[in-house]
């Protein structure tokens, strides 16, 4: 269910009355840092560990890998 122009209106008059004109641009502002924060550790966690990659190469780190051949 989606939001239509009249009910984000209505919620942004309740947020001007709830919080006041100077607060909104600040929670706004940390609910855009608060999702970059999520996404980037979405991003991280998803990402492959070193030692995922170390037991790709049957358990040897990439530096002892290079040196041996």
């Amino acid at each position: 269910m989606a939001l239509g122009s009249t009910e984000i209106i209505i919620l942004f008059i309740a947020a001007l009355f709830l919080f006041g004109a100077k607060k909104i641009p600040e929670l706004a502002r940390s609910a855009g840092q608060a999702k970059g924060e999520f996404e980037a550790g979405l991003k991280q966690g998803m990402s492959d560990s070193t030692a995922e990659s170390d037991m790709d190469r049957g358990g040897k780190t990439a530096q002892f890998a290079a040196e041996e051949e």
